[in-house]
């Protein structure tokens, strides 16, 4: 379960009266299958009152009993050195929400690491709440050659323990009537110890009465690892896997991209024959359907993304990124866990920045967040795949690769390295003497994701981006809509202009050519003019501050204005109306190379802009951002285009 990575949301309950029930457990657990499992995934997100640090809740039905389960992040110990790891440890000692402490307590623990979790649930079981403990991984336990009494380890512990296969769902339904029991679960006689060595000890003690004996080494693992963490062909797997994982990005969409753009092209037109009212059939077949259809061309590879990133993430090749790539985190003065939050920027910077929580460095937390809007986020991808589509031959080819996916390889590989320079600027001037701190990060072994589990992912993470054009985008594509058709000409002004008013599209044109938004792309003209924008150009581009899809909506709208039955050739062959370029190509190779530049460092992200301020508590920092990267962006298209100028002879 993930949260909408622009959700917000209070803290209210989901179910006023019901217990509240508190999920804890380390990272790579299984505790969010047991969540899920639980809930059925219905489940609220907000943020903790006074912090914005991401609540799960939600509801277990049983019969007419109702449990309400909260999530709490993940962590190895209640002695915390993060923000998320805090609010952990605040939730359990009362001293955060109005509710006071939990009234009872899961603790998830992986069967195959029990003996490293056993510190942190003696440190749980030591609060005196009733608590379940929740043993997972029990088949890969036994498949591995390892062993565990569960009646004796709940003996031991002097609570119930259940074993559960979460992502597979072995365990739920038991686990579910157990919650009705909770008033009954008992508490250890004696609390265990909390010291190290006391801790240490009792530990030992429990797992040899519940006879673990642990897992063998996982023999694929190891042999897999010797490749993929080797330093120099474990970087050639992983450049080789970037490489193929976009070339599949572009192969496999682009059927079905064509079949919805083919949707959307019929729906408009049926629009635009069967609604008399010409000011209605323009606003609903080239605003709504023309603007939101545009973006909405592009799902086909937004979901392909995020398959492709849960499954990775899934089957444990993620972690392995980190580990592999911690070497050139450090070179920018931060550390491994700072990869997976610039990694999870691919999908959006938003839950980018909120990942920045769990490191326990302020000032890595700060250079992380201000290089994380750098990641190519999905939102960049309908611009690089409409401009791409436009400038690199789709049968061109770059030795077995589509030269497409390598343009798009290269475009995220530029923001990533930009993303590594940035982070070491702001690490060097917030924290000159700094050292990294050390990075310890468990290596899950290779497993196959639960089809389920990735499927979840997936459409968590593609329903936000849907989610923002059933809102952001329609609402900027009706207000571009008003821009480009306002004002209103009457037939003797344009007879007066030599348009033929009996000419639809030359109608349409003129109306386009001396609107609103030709005017302001004209006002900011000068600005992009070194940069070969014209000022249809300059409104997406001012447009894209909303949201970058929009970028892809205006011209959608302007090319569906001169040549409505074929808005992509449009595009290709549109020309400036004045000027001293009148009557040349707009879209040239290095306009399209200043563009797709600009876009890979301009922040044009509201969300972003807000959460940075929720984070850093000021404006201050969303304010540097915003600067650095728009002049950035200016100077890095300026660079790209006299570049492709002077290669181009």
């Amino acid at each position: 379960m993930s949260a909408d990575c622009h959700g917000g949301g209070g803290a209210d309950p989901v179910l006023a009266g019901a217990p509240r029930i508190a999920l804890v457990g380390a990272p790579n657990s299984g505790k969010t299958s047991v969540f899920n499992g639980l809930t059925g995934m219905r489940a609220k997100t907000g943020n903790y009152p006074g912090v914005t640090v991401s609540r799960f809740v939600g509801i277990s039905r049983t019969g007419r009993d109702r449990h309400m389960v909260e999530d709490l992040p993940g962590t190895y110990s209640l002695d915390p050195i993060s923000p998320d790891e805090q609010i952990t440890v605040d939730v359990l000692d009362g001293r955060l929400d109005d509710a006071g402490r939990p009234d009872a307590l899961l603790v998830v623990a992986d069967a195959t690491t029990l003996r490293r979790s056993s510190g942190f649930l003696a440190h749980v079981l030591a609060l005196g709440l009733p608590t379940c403990v929740v043993v997972t991984f029990t088949d890969e336990l036994a498949r591995r050659q390892g062993s565990l009494d569960v009646e004796a380890f709940a003996q031991a512990l002097g609570v119930p323990v259940l074993p559960v296969v979460g992502h597979r769902g072995h365990g739920i339904a038991r686990l579910r009537e157990q919650l009705t029991t909770w008033r009954t679960w008992s508490v250890p006689v004696v609390a265990p110890p909390t010291e190290p060595g006391e801790r240490d000890a009792w530990a030992e003690s429990v797992l040899a009465f519940a006879g673990y004996r642990p897992p063998e080494c996982h023999r694929a693992t190891r042999r897999v690892d010797a490749v993929l963490l080797h330093p120099v062909w474990g970087t050639v797997v992983f450049f080789a896997t970037m490489g193929l994982f976009f070339q599949t990005v572009f192969t496999l969409a682009a059927p079905l991209q064509g079949g919805v753009e083919s949707f959307f092209a019929w729906l408009s037109g049926q629009v635009h024959a069967h609604v008399g009212a010409p000011w209605l059939s323009g606003l609903l077949g080239d605003a709504l359907i023309g603007g939101v259809g545009g973006v909405l061309v592009f799902v086909p590879q937004i979901v392909l993304l995020f398959l492709l990133l849960a499954l990775l993430e899934g089957v444990g090749y993620m972690a392995r990124a980190a580990f592999l790539t911690d070497r050139v985190m450090a070179r920018a003065g931060l550390e491994g866990r700072a990869f997976v939050a610039l990694l999870s920027s691919f999908a959006c910077a938003v839950p980018g920045i909120l990942a920045t929580r769990t490191l326990p460095s302020a000032k890595d937390r700060l250079a992380t967040m201000m290089a994380a809007p750098l990641m190519t986020c999905s939102a960049r991808l309908p611009v690089y795949v409409l401009l791409i589509g436009l400038f690199v031959d789709p049968s061109a080819r770059v030795g077995p690769f589509g030269a497409q996916g390598v343009v798009m390889f290269g475009l995220y590989l530029l923001g990533a390295v930009s993303a590594m320079l940035a982070a070491w600027a702001f690490k060097k001037l917030g924290d000159r003497h700094g050292r990294p701190v050390p990075f310890f990060m468990e290596m899950p072994p290779y497993r196959l994701p639960a089809p389920r589990a990735v499927l979840v992912a997936m459409w968590s993470s593609a329903r936000a981006f849907l989610r923002k054009c059933s809102t952001v985008i329609v609402a900027t594509s009706v207000v571009l809509w008003l821009l480009l058709n306002l004002p209103l000409h009457t037939d003797a002004r344009l007879r007066a202009a030599g348009v033929d008013t009996t000419d639809s599209v030359a109608v349409s044109a003129y109306t386009t050519d001396h609107s609103y938004a030709a005017g302001l792309g004209r006002v900011v003209a000068p600005v992009f003019e070194p940069l070969g924008f014209d000022w249809r150009i300059d409104v997406g581009v001012l447009s894209a501050q909303a949201a970058r899809e929009t970028f892809v909506a205006t011209l959608g709208q302007v090319a569906a204005a001169e040549r409505p039955e074929e808005p992509a050739r449009a595009l290709r062959s549109m020309t400036y109306t004045d000027g001293p370029h009148a009557g040349e190509r707009v879209f040239t190779a290095p306009t399209v190379a200043a563009l797709l530049v600009y876009f890979v460092y301009a922040l044009q992200c509201t969300a972003t802009m807000a959460v940075l301020r929720r984070e850093t508590g000021t404006w201050r920092w969303p304010a540097i951002a915003f600067t650095y990267l728009t002049v950035l962006a200016w100077l890095m298209a300026y660079l790209a285009r006299t570049v492709t100028v002077v290669l181009g002879g």
